[in-house]
């Protein structure tokens, strides 16, 4: 595993059911993909999943 692994990211929103999917970066075990909120506000009730390329 490299220090700036790339990685496909499922987020969904438990308030709306919304569904993203995003491309972002695995670094010293967090992952960051600049998403902040979904489109209904919520910033917090998320589910997300990772996966390798």
């Amino acid at each position: 595993m490299s220090l700036n692994e790339r990685v496909k990211v499922t987020i969904r929103c438990n308030s709306c059911g919304e569904r993203f999917i995003l491309r972002g970066r695995k670094e010293k075990g967090k992952i960051d993909t600049g998403f902040k909120q979904c489109i209904c506000n919520n910033v917090n009730d998320f589910d997300i999943e990772a996966h390798d390329f």
